[in-house]
């Protein structure tokens, strides 16, 4: 940049100071401040006769403002003193502006106050920073002398109050502003709403109602601003309300934004996508980050397929932004296909496109596919590999020579450094095994974050290492570092592992105290910690307390007393969710656990009613685990006629697995007709098992039939898959 400059300096000389100023606010309006700065200094050493006048110099401290660069200013403000240009009040409000912008009220004061005529600008820059960083002594003394307040001064106040955290008198200031006659602009009602209303729930009605009154909902932007605040502070009621009163002809593509935004912010996907939906409708063209936003919470394949066709339909295939995020979401799905066809149709490729690729290959554990796309980014040069490649790619790697090849590659580019990249280590070595390397990471970090503190403690749990991992939860709480969800829920498994019951209950106290009661996964997890530590009452207690119960909740419970073998009791929680207000029903989950609670506890009739309940009522069709319990309920107690039914059942499963567990029931019980066809299904796929049969000569032998008994028998030496007897060395 710096050498193309230069034809600029070698203009005629009456020329050259104009073509520089005009060449600085090139480079100021396209952002390259630094640059700007290069051009000033090459044009005082080779032009040394010709001095910078005041439109020079007010840019030049244009860009050291947006730098933030007081060094470089404070000798800009010692050459405008001495050249006499200080006087200009242009370069004055610049030097303004500098100090401002670097937090030096100070001097920013001492320059005001050395102006001899300031203009609203001055005014406007001073009371701004002022109320920004707290100093309202100084900015009311200067607000109250001003013979006439337009509209950009009361929003350099509202605006300060509002940012220093001072929303109640920011709120004053604006009422005052509308008492004085003075109409709000967008910027004015923006601040208002985003900050003036904080967690006032009254001070949101109250702007609501004057914004109605003054006739202010009439502009778009006001009510995009609205919308946001009521999202912001999740009234959703109150959000869509807005929006559903509002004109037509007032809605523009970024109210549709917010309002999708804002329902993907609260994890209401359905409706943002009944927003996206009625935006398209409305003939509104979405933007890049309406996309983004819907891609990037999309958790449903069919949905995703109909967004990534609008975004076909709209043209946005070619935005990088947009086929990255596609990336993403198709890996999500599991869908590699999806996810390479848009890597390969991507022509304006990004760093961000091939961590995009990397990360979904690593996400279906396929190193060696991210270390192709890997190597493919190498040879492109024009990309370079940073963090987030590294991050993937030692999350992935498949064997610890893989591991340990991208830990040499990382500490030679100066990335070990970095906090993700040594997370990734940490729980690279745990996860094949090399717990000491990994521990080795951790301990050379210069800077902890809790994901590090989360990733080491579940390489202990994954490792075997309970007390250590419990070591490693005291340590992190003592560092300072308020434990998170992840962080809890990885404690209790290590307590349970151990049956640490005095731990467990500290960490469940640590969850009262810190933690806005119990709910969710914590909630969950607690019942589950002291079901394995055999306290089904403590269990019951925290399910009991839980402020809001999910089927997860309902199903941990379930779950403990089923393993416990209290299949009455399983089934009584199943009734009690059934009959409860909480709108979601059992899943297949629950009913293989109730299911698998009543053949253990030997409740056919509990059992058959659940299994039918879940067929007729629910809908759900039965997988090969629940027609495994309900016949291992049934062969059990000897009920060979519903055993049948459910074999004869439209959705039955014929699996090796249940006709073992069938043949042992009709051994058991003597039922030789059933026994009979049983095995002869186990001898098409399983012929040479001696198992087979042993049981079947034992139900021939049981009813009798000893001829049959050693046919079978005969059969299985033919095939050689009889076990010989066994009998002892020492009696022979």
């Amino acid at each position: 940049m710096r050498e193309l400059l230069h034809p600029a300096i070698t203009e005629p000389a009456k020329n050259q100071l104009l073509q520089l100023n005009r060449r600085l606010a090139s480079l100021i309006r396209s952002s390259h401040f630094q640059d700007a700065l290069h051009l000033f200094d090459d044009f005082r050493s080779f032009h040394q006769h010709l001095k910078p006048d005041q439109y020079t110099l007010s840019t030049a401290l244009t860009a050291c403002a947006n730098l933030r660069n007081t060094a470089y200013g404070n000798g800009l403000h010692a050459y405008a003193v001495r050249s006499g240009l200080y006087s200009h009040l242009h370069v004055s409000n610049t030097l303004l502006l500098l100090y401002a912008r670097a937090r030096d009220a100070s001097s920013m004061k001492r320059v005001f106050g050395e102006i001899g005529n300031p203009d609203a600008f001055s005014y406007t820059t001073v009371l701004s920073e002022c109320s920004k960083t707290g100093d309202l002594k100084y900015a009311f003394e200067l607000f109250d002398k001003l013979p006439q307040r337009d509209v950009p001064v009361w929003n350099a106040m509202i605006t300060g109050c509002v940012e220093s955290g001072n929303e109640l008198i920011g709120f004053g200031l604006f009422r005052e502003m509308l008492r004085s006659g003075v109409m709000p602009d967008n910027y004015s009602f923006g601040s208002v709403l985003s900050g003036c209303c904080s967690e006032r729930v009254e001070l949101r009605s109250q702007v609501h109602s004057l914004l109605i009154r003054t006739g202010s909902l009439a502009r778009t932007s006001v009510v995009n601003a609205l919308i946001t605040m009521y999202f912001t502070y999740e009234e959703f009621a109150n959000a869509l309300l807005v929006f559903e009163e509002v004109a037509d002809e007032l809605r523009n593509h970024i109210t549709y934004n917010v309002m999708i935004d804002g329902f993907l912010s609260a994890l209401m996907v359905d409706e943002a996508i009944i927003m996206f939906r009625e935006m398209l409708g409305c003939c509104l063209r979405p933007s890049e980050l309406t996309f983004m936003s819907l891609i990037s919470s999309c958790s449903c394949p069919r949905i995703g397929c109909q967004v990534h066709s609008q975004v076909i339909k709209t043209g946005f295939e070619a935005y990088a932004p947009v086929c990255n995020s596609l990336i993403s979401m198709y890996a999500n799905f599991g869908d590699l296909v999806a996810a390479c066809m848009i890597f390969e149709r991507l022509e304006d490729r990004d760093d961000v496109s091939w961590n995009a690729m990397i990360s979904a290959y690593a996400q279906s554990n396929l190193g060696g596919s991210a270390i192709s796309t890997y190597m493919e980014m190498q040879k492109a040069e024009i990309f370079r590999p940073d963090v987030f490649t590294y991050g993937s790619l030692l999350a992935s790697s498949d064997s610890i020579a893989t591991l340990e090849m991208f830990h040499c590659t990382v500490i030679k580019r100066g990335l070990v450094s970095s906090t993700q990249v040594s997370n990734s280590l940490i729980s690279g070595y745990c996860k094949h095994g090399n717990v000491k390397e990994g521990h080795k990471v951790f301990l050379d970090m210069s800077s902890r974050s809790l994901v590090s503190w989360n990733t080491i403690m579940s390489g202990l749990l994954l490792n075997g290492l309970h007390i250590q991992g419990i070591q490693h939860f005291s340590r992190l709480v003592m560092s300072g570092f308020r434990p998170n969800e992840y962080a809890l829920t990885i404690a209790l498994s290590l307590c349970a592992s151990m049956s640490a019951i005095d731990q467990v209950k500290q960490i469940h106290a640590y969850i009262l105290r810190f933690w806005s009661g119990l709910k969710g996964a914590l909630g969950n997890a607690l019942i589950t910690t002291y079901s394995k530590c055999g306290l089904l009452d403590w269990s019951l207690r925290v399910f009991s307390a839980m402020t809001h119960k999910d089927l997860v909740s309902w199903n941990a419970l379930i779950s403990a007393y089923a393993e416990h073998g209290n299949g009455k009791e399983a089934v009584q929680y199943l009734e009690a969710m059934e009959h409860s207000s909480s709108g979601f029903g059992p899943d297949e989950a629950t009913f293989t656990t109730v299911l698998s609670a009543c053949s253990h506890s030997g409740l056919v009739a509990d059992g058959t009613r659940v299994f039918h309940s879940m067929v007729d009522r629910y809908g759900i069709k039965p997988s090969l685990d629940h027609f495994s319990c309900i016949i291992d309920l049934l062969g059990r107690a000897g009920e060979f006629g519903e055993v049948e039914t459910v074999i004869n059942s439209e959705h039955f499963i014929a699996h090796p697995n249940i006709w073992w567990t069938l043949i042992s029931a009709c051994a058991a019980h003597g039922n030789l007709e059933l026994g009979r066809q049983v095995a002869g299904f186990l001898l098409e796929t399983e012929q040479h098992n001696a198992s087979v049969y042993v049981l079947l000569s034992n139900i021939y032998a049981g009813a009798g039939q000893w001829e049959e008994a050693a046919n079978v028998r005969q059969q299985a030496e033919k095939f050689a898959t009889m076990k010989q007897t066994g009998y002892s060395w020492v009696c022979t």
